[in-house]
């Protein structure tokens, strides 16, 4: 069984190989201001949560379409942070990431993955469906030289919320309630329950993944 990861996210690749899953990796091309910008002009404004599963079934759809992903099992994935009633993805640049921290210190936030399932099996459902997961997130009240030095790194500039829990904005992460792996970017929980819809038990993607690696 194929199972394709319609992400370019390194921490999603790496959630999923510890747990036993080694998906293809097919990225996506999608416009997320765009998509975003649709969806809200077909539905209304959307809340962060939503904004989440609107990009991760965009990255699905789009890979999902394309002829190499054939015959398989296609999850897209996208989460933003939201922090104050508003939706932040990933930081413009390293003044926004710090702004960012600035504000978040302190406080707390909630994670949403969008997780979006796409199965194209010959002998597949066909289904196209859709969860998101969410995680509160509590941050440390750090000061502004360990602000500076943790955006000096880079890291931030490169995920949603400008933080990790499980690289080197761990330690500013003082407690989180929910899915550990949600905030990584993947809810490996949710992932499992969208395949029991299909009638897909999770040991299969595992031990097929095995098998191929």
């Amino acid at each position: 069984m194929r199972f394709v990861l319609a992400s370019a996210s390194p921490a999603r690749l790496a959630t999923l190989r510890s747990a036993g899953v080694a998906p293809e990796v097919i990225v996506s091309h999608v416009d997320e201001p765009a998509a975003t910008a649709e969806a809200e002009k077909r539905y209304g404004p959307l809340e962060p949560a939503g904004v989440a599963l609107v990009l991760a079934r965009a990255k699905c759809e789009d890979v999902a379409g394309r002829d190499d992903a054939d015959d398989a099992l296609v999850l897209g994935c996208d989460s933003v942070l939201e922090f104050e009633g508003a939706a932040y993805g990933k930081p413009s640049d390293a003044a926004d990431a710090i702004s960012r921290w600035q504000r978040m210190r302190g406080k707390s936030g909630v994670l949403h993955s969008g997780h979006w399932l796409i199965d194209t099996r010959a002998e597949g459902t066909g289904a196209t469906f859709g969860v998101t997961a969410s995680t509160v997130v509590h941050f440390a009240d750090i000061d502004d030289e360990e602000v500076e030095a943790y955006v000096a790194t880079g890291e931030p500039l490169h995920v949603a919320g400008a933080f990790t829990v499980d690289g080197l904005g761990g330690p500013f992460v003082t407690s989180i309630e929910g899915d550990f792996h949600n905030v990584v970017g993947v809810s490996l929980p949710a992932l499992r329950e969208l395949l029991q819809e299909i009638d897909v038990p999770w040991h299969s993607i595992r031990q097929g993944a095995s098998s191929t690696a």
